[in-house]
């Protein structure tokens, strides 16, 4: 199985996509749309981007990339997440948190 992206109906009404990993794990999810045409232009926006830079704000003194870039980060839980942000700044997707920051960064790879 290779990655693939699956829409679906949010609780409010909305739409919103998972990205599925090869290994069937939810890698990450979009924020929702209230149009199903602008939740496939997310996932286009996904494609288009995936090949973004890197900021990893869990290193101290890091430096701010310009977008799209995918942004490293830790949650209140202290886990290890990353968000894809478009070129407008906008966030197209969100991971689930790791344990460990090589685990976000294999997402991101995915």
């Amino acid at each position: 199985m290779s990655a693939k992206f699956e829409i679906k109906i949010a609780k409010n009404g909305e739409y919103m996509f998972n990205l599925y990993a090869s290994n069937g794990r939810v890698v990450a999810t979009s924020e929702t749309y209230t149009a199903l045409h602008n939740c496939k232009g997310g996932i286009e926006s996904i494609r288009a981007n995936a090949t973004a830079h890197i900021e990893d704000q869990t290193e101290e003194g890091y430096t701010e990339l310009l977008c799209p870039k995918y942004e490293i980060f830790t949650d209140k839980e202290e886990k290890f997440r990353f968000r894809l942000r478009a070129s407008n700044g906008e966030i197209i997707c969100a991971s689930q948190g790791y344990t460990a920051k090589s685990s976000a960064r294999a997402g991101i790879e995915s």
